[in-house]
């Protein structure tokens, strides 16, 4: 019987793509990582509450850092009918020092979405989960199968750069995504979608990581065209990063007896929904406020302190002049914050860049007024 040429190359097309899998599978059940929102190699699925809540919290976040925080809002928190129930200035205090603070936001939206249109369960399928506040297309595919055993196709930051080597596709990010994509989708499976999307995000965060790849212990070597190049590390490429833009402003520490006035910020915006300081609008260096004398919220004795608060933000680096008042308690009346106590300011769940400015300020002796 003559045999389908069509079916021929289909076939052999696929065995690389099984063999991958296998591979990677295979060292997953010996190697997988012991996680709290994970559960052990071959299970069919797992807590979708926890895979979820997990995979918000990663976003741009390293594992470690990520752990005490599950933990405690799993804790806190341990359903999501739970989380939609939560007060929100209390989840925002929770999760401060996290950053990315869009996500708290995003997160007890979400859990409210969840709770009332889909009577509290989260949904299966990757294109219902990413029409929920906060979960994108990489998200959705992740939950999809990892909670549910679904076939979808997560790319993170460390799929991405998994899929770029095996494939050497030198076509420089972000332009080079559409080709990485279909490239994943070409290697995963049809079983066990969750735990090949966990081994492949083991795999990059633990092997195939951004500088000096362990090839030497990789699973998938020989298969890895990057490795042939004899420069893994070259790929993904990557275009020129672009400067980022340095702003400055002023921070108002404003004390009255042992405590100090906290005002929460905007919902929208950065930092949105935390509590900190009053501040004045940060400007771009060079022209503007920042630059300018400070238009102080209120007459009073005021003292710069003689190094500004420095942070970085993803997008650009800020100089805060941080400038401390002792005032009476009505001083700031008709604004909208809160006397609060230097002494248990830790429970105010201040983000890191006013931690920094508590700090700075502390460290200072206010004039009386």
């Amino acid at each position: 019987m003559p045999v389908d040429s069509k079916l021929t190359a289909s076939s052999e097309k696929l065995i690389p793509e099984k063999q991958i899998a296998g591979k990677l599978l295979a060292h997953y059940d010996r190697h997988a990582r012991t996680l709290p929102w994970r559960a052990p190699p071959g299970a069919n699925a797992t807590d979708p509450y926890r895979v979820w809540l997990s995979e918000i919290m990663l976003q741009q976040t390293t594992v470690a850092a990520v752990i005490p925080y599950f933990q405690k809002f799993t804790t806190r928190w341990p359903d999501v009918s739970a989380l939609a129930a939560a007060d929100e200035a209390e989840l925002m205090a929770a999760w401060a020092g996290l950053g990315y603070y869009a996500r708290a936001r995003n997160l007890i939206a979400c859990a409210r979405a969840v709770v009332r249109d889909h009577d509290g369960a989260f949904p299966p399928d990757a294109d219902t989960l990413r029409s929920l506040p906060g979960v994108g297309a990489y998200t959705s595919a992740a939950i999809s199968a990892i909670a549910f055993g679904r076939r979808a196709v997560a790319v993170d930051a460390n799929v991405e750069r998994v899929v770029a080597r095996l494939f050497a596709i030198d076509t420089p990010l972000p332009g080079g995504r559409r080709e990485i994509d279909a490239a994943a989708d070409g290697i995963t499976p049809d079983a066990r979608a969750g735990d090949f999307t966990q081994a492949m995000m083991d795999l990059g965060a633990t092997i195939c990581t951004s500088r000096k790849p362990a090839c030497g212990i990789c699973p998938l070597r020989e298969d890895c065209a990057a490795f042939r190049t004899a420069d893994p590390a070259a790929f993904p490429v990557k275009a020129a990063k672009k400067a980022k833009p340095h702003r400055t402003g002023h921070a108002w520490w404003i004390e009255n007896g042992g405590d100090v006035w906290l005002e929460r910020r905007p919902d929208k915006g950065l930092l949105g929904g935390m509590r900190g300081v009053p501040t004045s609008v940060w400007r771009v260096a060079g022209g503007g406020e920042g630059d300018s004398p400070p238009d102080y919220p209120f007459a009073g004795r005021w003292t710069a302190l003689s190094d500004p608060v420095v942070h970085i933000f993803t997008h650009f680096s800020l100089a805060l002049t941080v400038h401390t008042v002792r005032a009476e308690r009505d001083c700031m009346a008709g604004r909208d914050g809160e006397w609060w106590p230097k002494a248990d300011l830790a429970s105010a769940g201040l983000p890191t860049l006013f931690g920094k400015v508590a700090a700075a300020a502390m460290r200072e002796e206010l004039p009386c007024p």
